[in-house]
């Protein structure tokens, strides 16, 4: 029906016959002519309606915003002081010869030159989908899923699919369950990621495996999360964790450059250890400069409880933050913080303004100074180099509330007072992760998940001392979001069978669980490694949103719940009984 998009015309198009469909984005009626700017995918082309065109008139006046049209006109170019510097096409517009409505469109529930509400915008998305900003959102990340497809080709990577309908794995989330109608009582889970599968593809000898896949968690959603993700996923056989991360690197440093003429750089490396110690933050955002300090040594003998408790406790950590020029900080604002980091466990925050550094301990205005001696004050000062008109603000208690509570408070102070550089790209690896972390309850659960790897050690040594184990793995950081991460996985049945038992997993369940991948290590299993990307946070990068929901063309909300299609819904009572299914709700949701 169409001869060319409508944002492709150009001066080289001139007295050319064309024919166009799309939408009608603004009709201007000037008397004598009609203008109507016409609206498809790839952009907006000015349109002239010319009495002197016999028929065309009365079309033209009927026109509105939003109709679905098909004209035919002649490509002409606009006088000089007419071209439109701000529209791709406009240094010409389109002589209209003939034109015929598709279909008409009612006033639209959405507002197109006006903010409209994210639940107006997720409950009409087909509409929402039609602003030239929303499709150029989705042009970009398409154009970044086929960048990735064409480099893996290119790389002897295959594009080989795993299945949906799967047995449960542990991957840190709950599953999505699905009921079979065949093995009535039994159930299917929807993938967290193909981790397995994947695994099972290099033991098959498909060692460069790649898949642009769907994953479903049912878990606590926010801006940069769905229930249903879609997954960049990588293996291969054969590569060390220092290839893979180096072949990884040049996928999205090359995707940069490609889609947004940036260049990210060589992605500097930093262990794990070092970034909860210095950001609080297993992927810090380094384009804010502040960093965390540890204080814990000067605090041990104060008074202050506050300080001295954390200090003294080896599961503790006293650390603080120097704000460059934060000592403007109103008590209202310092209120709405101590208020902030509440959300992470904190009990409060203690601060201390830098008045006069000359002046030393007695420069320095703080509701807990009195608890510190001048030594203490001083050093403080010296180990921050605080200056005068900064602020310094404490975090103390057990080290996770401490880190995650002040690598929180770090992000917030740093947009809050434009610290943060939000004019630059700042990738990072993230390595040496501890392979296993312990709860409140003192049970050992994976950093990562069971298939990780240790760095150097037996299986009999991991055993032994599974604490100190540090995993093979790696994060890849930009901006502070997690793109990616992956590790090398475990190749030995008596090291997987040895991580299984240190998670508590043992050998019937073992068997119950994972027979099949313990079977397979048994049959010549080569070393392999992986690294899997969100390609919906990579498109949320690209687009320089920060909510996930704005890159996807029909996402949930934070509920988990479609506004479009209502989704999800109540079953078929006849569905349930076929599957051997019956539904017990909560007693106050049953009296609804």
């Amino acid at each position: 029906m169409r001869s060319i998009y409508c944002g492709q015309l150009n001066n080289t198009h001139v007295d050319q016959t064309v024919e166009l469909c799309g939408w009608i984005n603004k009709r201007r009626d000037l008397g004598g002519l009609i203008f109507v700017d016409l609206r498809d995918r790839e952009g907006v082309v000015q349109v002239v309606f010319d009495p002197d065109v016999a028929g065309l008139m009365d079309s033209a006046t009927g026109l509105r915003n939003e109709f679905c049209v098909k004209l035919t006109g002649i490509v002409r170019a606009r006088p000089e002081s007419q071209i439109n510097k701000d529209m791709a096409t406009g240094e010409v517009e389109i002589l209209g010869k003939s034109l015929e409505i598709i279909n008409r469109s009612e006033p639209l529930p959405l507002d197109f030159n006006q903010k409209n509400s994210e639940e107006m915008r997720l409950k009409y998305r087909y509409l929402d989908l039609r602003r030239t900003e929303m499709s150029d959102r989705i042009k970009l990340r398409a154009k970044a899923s086929s960048f990735v497809r064409n480099f893996l080709d290119s790389n002897d990577f295959l594009d080989i699919e795993t299945p949906v309908l799967t047995k449960a794995t542990p991957e840190g989330a709950r599953d999505y369950l699905v009921p079979s109608r065949v093995h009535k009582g039994s159930f299917y889970a929807l993938p967290q990621s193909p981790q397995l599968f994947k695994q099972l593809l290099m033991m098959s000898g498909f060692d460069r495996y790649y898949q642009i896949v769907k994953c479903f968690r049912d878990e606590d959603l926010r801006a940069d999360r769905q229930p249903e993700f879609t997954q960049i996923d990588i293996e291969t056989s054969f590569m060390s964790s220092d290839q893979v991360r180096a072949m990884t690197e040049k996928l999205i440093a090359d995707m940069w450059q490609e889609l947004l003429n940036v260049d990210l750089g060589a992605f500097p490396v930093m262990k794990y250890a070092e970034a909860m110690t210095r950001y609080g933050s297993d992927k810090p955002d380094l384009r804010n400069p502040l960093e965390l300090i540890d204080v814990a040594d000067l605090m041990k003998d104060v008074e202050f409880k506050v300080f001295s408790g954390p200090a003294n406790d080896e599961k503790g950590r006293v650390a603080v933050l120097c704000v460059p020029g934060g000592a403007k900080l109103s008590r209202k604002q310092l209120d709405e913080y101590t208020k902030f980091i509440g959300i992470y466990g904190a009990k409060g925050l203690a601060w201390m303004k830098v008045n006069d550094r000359a002046a030393g301990a007695e420069g320095v205005q703080s509701p807990v100074a009195k608890f510190l001696n001048a030594d203490v004050i001083n050093t403080l000062l010296e180990r921050t180099n605080a200056q005068t008109g900064d602020i310094i603000l404490f975090g103390a208690d057990k080290t996770n509330v401490v880190n995650e509570a002040m690598g929180a408070l770090r992000l917030k102070v740093g947009l809050d007072l434009e610290l943060t550089d939000l004019n630059k790209w700042a990738p990072l690896w993230v390595v040496d992760f501890p392979m296993f972390e312990e709860d409140d309850e003192g049970t050992l659960h994976a950093v990562h998940h069971p298939f990780t790897a240790p760095k150097d050690m037996t299986a009999a040594e991991l055993e032994a001392s599974p604490a100190s184990a540090i995993s093979d793995a790696y994060d890849m950081v930009l901006n502070g979001y997690e793109v990616g991460g992956g590790s090398v996985r475990i190749h030995n049945n008596d090291m997987q069978a040895a991580a299984f038992r240190i998670l508590g997993i043992e050998t019937q369940e073992q068997e119950d669980k994972f027979g099949f991948l313990l079977d397979a290590l048994k049959y010549g299993t080569p070393p392999h490694a992986g690294l899997a990307f969100g390609l919906d946070r990579l498109a949320m990068l690209l687009c320089g949103t920060d909510n996930i929901r704005d890159v996807i063309a029909f996402p949930k909300t934070t509920q988990a719940s479609c506004l479009l299609t209502n989704a999800p819904s109540v079953a078929n009572p006849d569905s349930l009984v076929e599957l051997a299914v019956a539904v017990a709700l909560p007693e106050k949701e049953s009296e609804k």
